[in-house]
């Protein structure tokens, strides 16, 4: 029996009553023999281990449940793909049915932290039958590395995991065997019906996404880093545009890579490590990241490896497209030794445009940056996502729209009183297509990408002046050191001027398409000042 067994008195209390054993705070060395023994994974090259997820490789957005109960009822925005919603009574009986599932199981707990500013961190409990789940939840949230600080620890919110758990649609309600469940009442979230870490990941972040703004600071779906001179810079963007690779950046400090507060204090990272896509990882593009997939104390997702070398293939998309790597921030080279910053000098948001439009980067005022936080653009090209052969338009409210609880004009607000109260300026910077339309067009060059956001770091930018984008309003900067002026301006890529023309008035109609989903509120007028006027 393991060392680390805690009485099995420990967890009575949430209804855990004959459990076969409670394996309480393990570090990742025991985790990793406990993995391995259970066969749940196998080390690579390098020390890393891999899991494979079976039948869901991505989260399951349509499973995801808000309950509606009075303590949070006015708050949540039930029109929002976040909040599905559930009754007390759906919870009350998948509860009792997941506590019962419990008995004679052996479960892994850790007692962690969400979010590195000690005023406002939650502290967390996950409770779960995989040893790497265990393991996960140690490399992306925050450790407490003096244990006796542990005694007594009260959880502000408990995460329960089975993912042997399948529900039952006719008794729980659910719309599949899988479920994540959150209760802002009870203060727990159930996931059954699948092995994707992810989950745990982001139904944290949910639940951040609600307690956070509730004190007035603000939640975001970001990366973060620091200059040389203390700036902190703050990176929107979906998947695919490029947040982790661009705030890795050799000359700057790394707070975090996707979820963040921001408080009068500054920015800290909601989380104490990484969970990278690494599907392609080039070596020579991206060492930094590229080095955890071959490191000790790393979860890689899916990812296809050799039996008999050990080596790892991050080229194969065999199981999915959607491999992954978690890895604790102590694995970077330079990361904020208390995964925090100061107040943001800069704001970017990424976006990865495929019908070649946009231009690589364009300054926003405030009500533009409010419109584009909220619109949170991208597009889907062929290889991201099955079934997608044309790019598609998508947008995600606040670049995270499956976990904002509240209303995306709410979150706007803050973003926007911080920005006026600190100085704060925006920028969009489009990482996908110039020169064209989707099968025309090339993407822009990670070199250019990346002195255009040295560029506006280091204040470079605003030097040349601007030009107004037609359609949009937002600034074109004239001139950037060392990227060539002809891909500054989209326009100029194009062979058929009318035809650029009609292509950026269809991506506007797409923007303004959009915000018609939303029901007009206090903040309407101040953002739509921000819209383009197709």
């Amino acid at each position: 029996m393991s060392s680390y067994n805690a009485s099995t008195d420990y967890l009575k209390s949430y209804g855990i009553n004959n459990p076969k054993a409670i394996y309480l705070n393990m570090p990742t060395e025991a985790l990793y023999e406990e993995a391995i023994k259970r066969g749940e994974g196998h080390v690579v090259k390098g020390g890393a281990m891999v899991f494979e997820t079976g039948a869901h490789t991505g989260r399951s957005a349509q499973d995801k449940y808000v309950v509606r109960e009075a303590t949070s009822e006015k708050d949540v925005n039930w029109d929002s793909s976040a909040a599905k919603e559930a009754n007390e009574a759906q919870f009350n009986t998948l509860y009792n049915d997941m506590m019962a599932f419990c008995d004679g199981k052996e479960l892994f707990v850790q007692e962690l932290y969400a979010g590195a500013d000690e005023s406002c961190r939650l502290k967390v409990r996950v409770i779960g039958e995989f040893a790497w789940h265990n393991m996960f939840a140690r490399n992306m949230f925050i450790c407490e590395k003096d244990l006796a600080k542990l005694q007594g620890f009260q959880a502000d919110f408990t995460v329960i995991y089975l993912p042997n758990f399948q529900a039952d649609t006719a008794k729980h309600g659910t719309r599949s065997s899988t479920v994540i469940m959150l209760n802002f009442a009870k203060k727990v979230v159930l996931i059954g019906g699948t092995q994707y870490a992810g989950e745990l990941k982001k139904s944290v972040f949910t639940v951040m996404n609600y307690y956070l703004p509730k004190q007035g600071i603000m939640s975001m779906h970001c990366s973060a880093n620091i200059g040389e001179k203390g700036d902190t810079a703050i990176f929107f963007g979906l998947s695919g545009t490029g947040k982790t690779t661009l705030s890795s950046d050799p000359k700057r400090v790394l707070i975090g890579d996707d979820e963040h507060g921001w408080n009068d204090k500054g920015v800290f990272n909601i989380e104490g490590g990484c969970y990278a896509k690494v599907i392609k990882l080039s070596k020579e593009m991206e060492p930094d990241i590229y080095r955890t997939t071959h490191s000790y104390g790393t979860i890689l997702e899916n990812v296809v490896y050799d039996t008999i070398t050990r080596e790892v293939d991050l080229d194969s998309d065999k199981l999915t497209e959607n491999t992954r790597s978690s890895y604790p921030l102590s694995q970077m080279p330079r990361i904020s030794p208390d995964n925090k910053g100061g107040q943001p000098k800069n704001i970017i948001f990424l976006t990865y445009d495929a019908f070649g439009v946009l231009p690589p980067v364009a300054k926003l005022n405030l009500n533009q940056a409010m419109y584009h936080f909220v619109s949170g653009y991208t597009a889907k090209v062929a290889g991201t996502e099955k079934g997608v052969k044309e790019p598609t338009a998508t947008f995600s409210t606040c670049f995270g729209e499956p976990f904002m609880v509240f209303h995306p004009f709410f979150y706007a607000k803050i973003l926007a009183e911080k920005m006026k109260a600190n100085g704060v300026n925006a920028y969009l910077v489009n990482t996908g297509l110039f020169g064209g339309k989707y099968g025309v067009g090339q993407r822009f060059s990670i070199k250019d990408t990346r002195a255009i956001v040295n560029a506006i770091l280091d204040g470079e930018v605003d030097k040349g002046g601007f030009h107004d984008c037609p359609v949009f309003g937002f600034g074109i900067p004239n001139a950037i050191p060392g990227v060539n002026p002809e891909i500054l301006d989209p326009s100029k890529g194009w062979k058929d001027q009318t035809e650029y023309n009609a292509a950026l008035k269809e991506l506007a109609s797409k923007f303004i398409e959009n915000f018609k989903k939303y029901p007009e509120n206090d903040m309407t007028s101040e953002v739509l000042k921000g819209a383009p006027k197709a």
